[in-house]
């Protein structure tokens, strides 16, 4: 019971608010660039994006770092933080902008600015998770 205490408290958890959330984020950059991305994209470790766990790819984001007052705008178009307490990674160019290249992890507030819409080869992947065709045939 102490040990579920002590690891519930030593983390951020992240927190909702009205037009968006709380937590922190990270950035990554030199080990993805030129591969393609959850959306299909191929990553620009200098383009102005973003990895969200649950945001439409193409949903632009105002990201502003809490201590510093900086904000960045980016648009999602990868999968992750796949870290607890995280709530999004950012391109280099990105967390470059925001003042948080040396820091690696910063408090931040994202605000959803235009919300994406899934593209239709999404859904279709979507559907066919759910509901096998081959059963049909």
């Amino acid at each position: 019971m102490c040990a579920l205490v002590v690891s519930g408290c030593a983390t951020m958890p992240t927190v909702p608010f009205r037009g968006g959330e709380r937590g922190y984020a990270s950035w990554y950059g030199n080990e993805h660039h030129g591969r393609q991305t959850a959306s299909g994209e191929i990553f620009d470790q200098e383009a102005m994006t973003a990895a969200h766990r649950d945001l439409p790819f193409g949903t632009v984001v105002r990201v502003h770092h809490r201590e510093t007052n900086r904000s960045v705008t980016v648009r999602v178009n990868d999968r992750g933080p796949f870290v607890r307490g995280r709530i999004i990674d950012l391109s280099r160019g990105a967390a470059r902008d925001l003042g948080m290249i040396q820091e690696g992890v910063a408090p931040v507030r994202v605000e959803v600015l235009q919300r994406g819409e899934a593209p239709p080869r999404q859904r279709r992947r979507i559907w066919n998770i759910f509901l096998p065709w081959r059963w049909f045939r």
